[in-house]
């Protein structure tokens, strides 16, 4: 993965790189000319006049270079065209190579400059050390600079880049529903504005869900008044009232409050930052409990303890017997087993089973599939319960025995 960061410190390492080979271009074009290259001229031309023609024996020749050389702390040698040498002071030198006049770089020593004189001998010259060509010390000098720079740029785009990363990690824990998340503002920049702007727009989300939640927890709280005195006036009816209208009012007013039960509950669920209750449960135990409160569950598997509020998986299981037994057909099998450090709840039945298109939308409130029965919140409160325990609910591929759902919980380490 190319981090910001990276590409922010690499962009400014190459217009460094870019900086010095432009530099050293133009000081390779351009070193010839202006004072430094004038003086180089002005020597060349002394040297010519100075020296005694080719034809000159070597003898005098060497007695020129000497005139020339006298008082100069340099290697100085003079080399015909064929290129060997014709007199020298100082150290030897090595014979001129193919190439223009100028500065030539040689390793292990300071550079020589070599000078063709018109009549096609070579004159040559190595100052001491730390008389050398001047753009070595100018390039060390722009590698340092280049460094510190380097250097110096890498804490500057990490911290940019560290506070883009947190905003994105505010970002994600707002996605996955946490709304109380926050980004810390540093600075007064671009960064730091878009961090203020999502601080905001989630203090109104915080805020709107919020009330919503509130809104629909009180209502389904004050259905309960209503459905009190509903249910009271049914028994009072008594015998007075037809046998199969009062059946089908209890019915209404029963479908009602397990609504009201569920809405509550699931919004509760939404407010909760942690779980009410946190103690050891035998789930094998508590669906062979839920399991007998019907004729045709049968529950078997292995005991297998996990951390949670014991009501809410009690629901959970409910929830998933309920579910079999108002959509599926029996006989409903409830299984617990434990799969490494996870632990699977599936309850099966063998009717016509889920769609593989409707799967996942089964989980969703108030969605109904196939005969429309029950409030469409029970597999909605499945999968809540789950995910507060760190676990997840699915809906099992179609297999020939009918539909199972399936819950997987971790186990306590």
């Amino acid at each position: 993965m190319r981090r910001l960061y990276l590409r922010i410190y690499l962009a400014v390492l190459a217009s460094l790189a870019v900086f010095a080979l432009a530099t050293a271009l133009i000081w390779h074009e351009f070193a010839d000319q202006g004072p430094a290259g004038r003086a180089r001229e002005i020597a060349a031309t002394l040297a010519r006049n100075t020296l005694p023609p080719a034809e000159a024996t070597r003898a005098e020749q060497q007695a020129a270079l000497d005139r020339l050389a006298a008082g100069l702390d340099a290697d100085v040698a003079l080399f015909g065209a064929d290129r060997s040498q014709l007199a020298s002071v100082g150290k030897p030198l090595p014979a001129p190579r193919e190439g223009r006049e100028g500065w030539s770089h040689r390793w292990g020593g300071p550079p020589v400059w070599e000078l063709r004189l018109p009549d096609g001998r070579w004159l040559s010259a190595r100052l001491p050390r730390g008389w050398g060509f001047p753009g070595y010390r100018i390039f060390a000098m722009l590698a340092l600079l280049a460094l510190a720079v380097g250097v110096g740029a890498y804490p500057v785009a990490r911290r940019l880049t560290r506070r883009l990363e947190r905003l994105q990690a505010g970002v994600e824990s707002l996605g996955a529903g946490d709304l109380s998340a926050r980004v810390k503002t540093e600075g007064r920049d671009e960064v730091a504005r878009l961090a203020e702007s999502f601080n905001q727009a989630a203090a109104r989300i915080e805020e709107l869900v919020g009330a919503h939640r509130a809104l629909l927890a009180n209502a389904s709280h004050e259905l309960r008044t209503p459905l009190s005195r509903i249910r009271m006036a049914v028994e009072l009816m008594k015998e007075s009232a037809d046998p199969a209208r009062k059946a089908g009012l209890e019915q209404d007013i029963a479908e009602l409050d397990a609504l009201i039960d569920e809405i509550l509950l699931a919004s509760r669920l939404d407010t909760l930052k942690r779980l009410e209750a946190d103690e050891n449960v035998d789930l094998l135990a508590l669906a062979a409990e839920e399991g007998a409160r019907y004729d045709d569950v049968r529950v078997d598997g292995e005991a297998v303890t996990v951390r949670g509020d014991p009501r809410l998986l009690r629901r959970m299981i409910r929830n998933l017997l309920e579910n079999a037994k108002r959509h599926g057909a029996p006989p409903i099998e409830a299984r617990v087993s434990r799969a490494g450090k996870l632990v699977d709840i599936a309850v099966c039945d063998h009717g016509a089973g889920v769609p593989e298109s409707e799967r996942e939308r089964v989980f969703e409130p108030f969605y109904r599939a196939g005969t429309g029965q029950g409030s469409g919140l029970g597999l909605a409160l499945v999968r809540q319960i789950a995910r507060r325990h760190g676990g997840e609910a699915r809906c099992a591929p179609q297999s020939p025995r009918g539909s199972c759902f399936v819950v997987v919980l971790p186990q306590p380490s």
